[in-house]
C-alpha cells in the first residue's frame, strides 16, 4: 500500500500564499461592495429604478456571498481531526454552492418583479438613476480587477463564485445605465424593468454554474483537469505494471484533487521504487499530490477478473 501527499516546501509556500491573497482580496472585495450596496440601495429608492434596486439586490448577495467566501478560507484552515480526517476545506464548497443558490433566488425575484412593472411601468428619475449605476460601474469593476489580479479566481471554485457575483453585477449596472439613458432621452420607462430582466438572465446563468460546479465536487464527481482513461493508460504502461482496477479520483475541494487505485503488479518487482515512479507521475503530469496506491500481486488480478 502506497500513500502520498505532497507537502514539498514550494508547493506549500506557493499554496499558503494564494490562500492568504484570496483572504485578503476578499476582506477588501466585501467592504467596497457592503458599502456602495447601501448607497444603491438608498438611490433605488429614491428614483424608483428597479433596475437600481435589482443591482442592489445583487449586491447584497455579493456582500453575502464574499463573506461566506472570507469564512470558509477562515473556516477550512482548523486542522484535521478523528471526526473530520480531511478537515474543513470542503466547507469553501458548501458556502459556493449556497453562493450559488443565491444568485438563482435572487434572479428569480428580479424577474417576478419586472414582469409586474411591464403592465404598468413607474415614473423613474433617470438622471439621478444614471448617476448611481455609474457610480456602482466603477466600484463593480475596481472590485472585479482586484479579485482578477489577486487571487485564484481560476483554480478555486469558492474564489470563481465570489467572482461570478460580482462579474453579474457589473453587467447589472451596465444594464441600469443603458436603462436610465434610454429613458433620459427617449422617456422609455419600460427599459426599466426590461434591463431588469437581462440582468436577471445574467444572474440565473452564473448561479446555475457555481451550483452545478459545486455539486459535483460534493458528490465526488471527478475533477475537470483530470482524464481518468488517460490516468489509466499512463498508469498501465509503467514497466511491471499488469492492470489497474477500482481506481477513483475526486477533489476534496476545487484545488485538492485525490485519487485511489490497485495496480496489479508482476513477479521480481521494486515495488517501492514502482511506487515512486507512480506517485511522481501523477504528481507531475496530472497534479494529483494526495494519492493512495494499492499494490497487488498477480495472483489478485485473477482472483479481481474471475469475480
Amino acid at each position: 500500500m502506497g500513500h502520498s501527499h505532497d507537502h514539498g516546501h514550494s508547493h506549500g509556500v506557493g499554496h499558503s500564499h494564494i490562500h492568504t491573497n484570496n483572504k485578503k482580496v476578499l476582506l477588501i472585495a466585501f467592504v467596497l461592495i457592503t458599502l456602495f450596496m447601501i448607497v444603491e440601495v438608498i438611490g433605488g429608492i429614491l428614483t424608483n429604478s428597479l433596475a437600481l434596486l435589482a443591482d442592489a439586490g445583487h449586491m447584497l448577495s455579493d456582500a453575502v456571498a464574499l463573506g461566506l467566501a472570507l469564512a470558509a478560507f477562515k473556516y477550512g484552515e482548523r486542522a484535521a481531526s478523528n471526526s473530520k480526517t480531511y478537515g474543513y476545506k470542503r466547507f469553501e464548497i458548501l458556502a459556493a454552492f449556497i453562493n450559488g443558490l443565491t444568485l438563482i433566488g435572487i434572479s428569480g425575484y428580479i424577474i417576478y418583479e419586472a414582469i409586474t412593472r411591464f403592465a404598468e411601468p413607474p415614473e423613474v428619475a433617470s438622471v439621478g438613476m444614471l448617476v448611481v449605476a455609474v457610480c456602482g460601474l466603477l466600484i463593480n469593476m475596481i472590485v472585479a480587477w482586484i479579485l482578477m489580479r489577486g487571487s485564484d479566481v481560476k483554480g478555486n471554485l469558492n474564489m470563481r463564485g465570489a467572482f461570478l457575483h460580482v462579474l453579474g453585477d457589473l453587467l447589472g449596472s451596465v444594464g441600469a445605465i443603458a436603462a436610465g439613458l434610454l429613458m433620459l432621452f427617449f422617456g422609455w420607462s419600460i427599459a426599466d424593468p426590461i434591463a431588469s430582466l437581462l440582468v436577471a438572465a445574467l444572474i440565473l446563468v452564473s448561479g446555475f454554474r457555481v451550483t452545478r460546479d459545486s455539486v459535483h465536487v460534493l458528490m465526488e464527481g471527478k475533477p475537470a483537469s483530470v482524464d481518468v482513461d488517460e490516468v489509466k493508460n499512463e498508469l498501465q504502461s509503467l514497466p511491471g505494471v499488469l492492470s489497474i482496477h477500482d481506481l477513483h479520483t475526486w477533489s476534496i475541494t476545487s484545488d485538492f484533487p485525490a485519487l485511489t487505485a490497485h495496480v496489479v503488479v508482476g513477479h521480481g518487482i521494486d515495488r517501492d521504487d514502482l511506487l515512486k515512479t507512480a506517485k511522481r507521475l501523477l504528481h507531475d503530469r496530472f497534479g494529483i499530490h494526495h494519492t493512495t496506491l494499492q499494490l497487488e500481486g498477480e495472483e489478485k488480478q485473477c482472483n479481481h477478473s474471475c469475480n
